[in-house]
């Protein structure tokens, strides 16, 4: 009978990090070789990391990587290992998976088809390979196949697919099929975004129907390299039953999944489907990105600058159940090994039910810095979630700062200012003003500076530049301030924090203008729920003025002429605003689109700011008037 052990492999790798990639490869083969599994599955470009970006165009890249790959096939004896790596040929650079059997080579399958959309450039690094072309590469005076090869172990015919292969129609698994493969290994970088897993897992099942074998998928894990978070999916299933999933995100470095193949009986099992809950995918995938991001960046812990708000709240939050999520699959010693803070190992002294409220505060620190114009409600906010997350609140007035700022230019320019004639000049001195002294703070601990700006705010450049968009990272940046108000209210209710109800209850402001003039983000916006419904329109549909309004007509409590002018709006502040998102901190993948200009949303700095594309909308709106 042809039977066989197979295993899907997910590790959490740092871009050309070999002693890191090394160890978690390394440590994923002894595991599976301990399960006497007989084929084991990596990620894609799992050696080197995925996001080497340019540093893939370079010939000693490819070389190294090759070295490396060596290494490890002493470690193959008596088992199958797909690793994935790319390889240089005649100055052209492919994304490969090697198939080594036994400590040998057996040959690379090369990607054919290459993600080019959303928050990949994979055309920029890579050559897509054309099917029906074998070419050799040498290695150590030995040659090597390099193309869509057939491969054999114990009588079981094995196919390759990387990543994209999958999402598409012309693939290699069509040609599969035809000769007889039973199974097929998908080497996988697929980015995290919310209800993205059950989308693969629809993909691996249909596959292993549609092509009649057996599929096994393994996805990379971590915040690679900032930006991009990989969920560690393994799927595996075959003739069209899901026969196994692991779990998604973890801290850990590496994990693997097996299932054991009966290739003639075949396998009856379909396990029930997983509903995902957006809520727990968000703080599973922020909470896995800024660990890796803490411990990668060898920063020491975090800062947030609180306003009071939802916005900063959120990062607060986030970071907390991040340290208590960690502390519970790790161990506080693991944690703290992790995070390279055995500083704090007098923590270990402490009951249980007190060391995560220690780590905490110890590892994040939260500043309100109040002016005439905050209020007693935003203050109060701030205390009592620090108070319920057990972290550091520190408190001081910049008044004085910002009057000896604009002493200094009143006196130069010989003016008063005043907020009638110079509101924006007068709001951002003070969002600026915060910026050096918390930047202080962060630099003296050696601390990861937040960035609280949302998504909806990005897109309108409804935020000061060298004021609160000061940072080193943006946790939630991808994400709408919809979505933000709805995950606090959910976690208000999850995690037992009555601090968040007084945050939830405030209306949204920037809390710059003078009290009496009763500033509110929405006032000087718009309604949020619609901003997010022309944001989702604009940037992710890519439609026009026109079409964006043509399809919220009717849909919303407004008149005609009071929808296009949030429409017009709408659009000339995202005109107006691609200079700032260049200059925004780096900021996580997590829905499915964002306005990072290097991640999603590329627009350029000088435009006209969609004026003709206005005008016609204005047009349109004048007529039926």
């Amino acid at each position: 009978m042809r039977k066989l052990r197979v295993a899907g492999g997910t590790v959490n790798q740092i871009p050309l990090d070999w002693d890191n990639n090394l160890f978690n490869i390394s440590a994923c083969i002894k595991e599976a070789r301990t399960n006497k599994v007989d084929l084991l599955c990596l990620p894609e470009l799992c050696l080197t990391g995925y996001g080497c970006e340019d540093l893939f165009l370079s010939d000693w890249v490819s070389k190294k990587s090759l070295r490396k790959l060596v290494s490890l096939l002493p470690q193959t004896k008596g088992i199958g290992v797909v690793i994935g790596l790319p390889i240089r040929i005649d100055k052209i650079t492919y994304n490969t998976s090697c198939f080594i059997y036994d400590g040998q080579i057996q040959g690379f399958y090369a990607k054919q088809n290459l993600a080019n959309d959303g928050i990949y450039y994979e055309h920029r690094w890579f050559k897509p390979w054309t099917p029906g072309i074998i070419h050799t590469i040498k290695i150590e005076n030995q040659e090597y196949p390099v193309g869509e090869i057939i491969f054999e172990l114990k009588g079981i015919k094995l196919g390759l697919e990387i990543c994209e292969d999958i999402w598409v129609t012309e693939r290699p698994a069509c040609r599969y099929l035809e000769k007889g493969v039973d199974l097929i290994l998908n080497s996988s970088a697929s980015h995290f975004s919310m209800g993205k897993s059950l989308e693969r897992q629809e993909l691996v099942i249909n596959s292993s129907k549609l092509f009649n074998c057996a599929y096994v998928y393994a996805n990379l894990l971590g915040n690679e390299s900032g930006q991009i978070i990989f969920d560690g999916d393994i799927i595996v299933a075959q003739k069209g039953n899901l026969l196994a999933k692991g779990k998604t995100f973890g801290f850990e470095r590496y994990r693997i999944l097996s299932f054991d193949f009966d290739f003639d009986g075949g396998s009856t099992k379909n396990l029930d489907k997983v509903i995902q809950n957006c809520n727990v995918q968000f703080l599973q995938g922020e909470s896995l990105a800024l660990f890796d991001y803490l411990r990668k960046s060898r920063s020491k812990g975090f800062v947030i600058s609180m306003s009071g708000g939802a916005d900063s709240a959120l990062c607060a939050v986030l970071v907390y159940q991040t340290i208590k999520s960690a502390v519970q699959e790790l161990g506080l010693a693991g944690f703290l090994d992790r995070i390279d803070r055995q500083d704090l190992q007098s923590v270990k002294n402490l009951p249980a039910k007190n060391q995560i409220p220690a780590l905490a505060e110890e590892l994040l620190i939260l500043a309100y810095q109040a002016t005439n114009n905050s209020s007693t409600e935003t203050l109060n906010a701030a205390k009592e979630l620090s108070a319920n997350l057990n972290c550091k609140l520190l408190h001081w007035n910049i008044d004085k700062s910002i009057e000896e700022y604009t002493s200094i230019v009143e006196e130069k320019i010989g003016k008063r200012l005043n907020w009638e004639e110079h509101d924006v000049t007068l709001q951002n001195i003070q969002a600026r003003a915060r910026s050096p002294i918390i930047w202080m703070i962060a630099n003296y601990k050696n601390y990861l500076l937040l960035v609280t700006s949302n998504r909806s705010e990005g897109s309108v450049g409804y935020a000061t530049m060298d004021g609160d968009t000061s940072g080193s990272l943006a946790p939630i940046a991808g994400v709408s301030k919809k979505f933000i108000r709805e995950w606090l209210e959910w976690a208000e209710k999850e995690f037992e924090l009555p601090s968040l109800k007084t945050i939830n209850n405030l209306k949204p402001t920037a809390e710059l203008r003078p009290p009496d003039r009763r500033q509110t983000d929405e006032d000087d916006l718009m309604p949020y729920t619609l901003l997010q419904e022309i944001e989702s329109m604009a940037v992710k549909r890519k439609l026009s003025p026109v079409e964006v309004f043509q399809a919220l007509k009717g849909t919303e409590k407004l008149s005609e002429k009071e929808l296009a002018d949030y429409v017009i709006k709408f659009f000339r502040l995202l005109g107006h605003s691609q200079w700032k998102r260049e200059r925004f901190a780096p900021s996580f993948h997590i829905d499915d689109y964002n306005i990072n200009p290097r991640s999603w949303f590329r627009f350029p700095v000088l435009s006209s700011s969609f004026k003709d594309e206005i005008k016609e909308l204005q047009d349109l709106i004048n007529k039926s008037n």
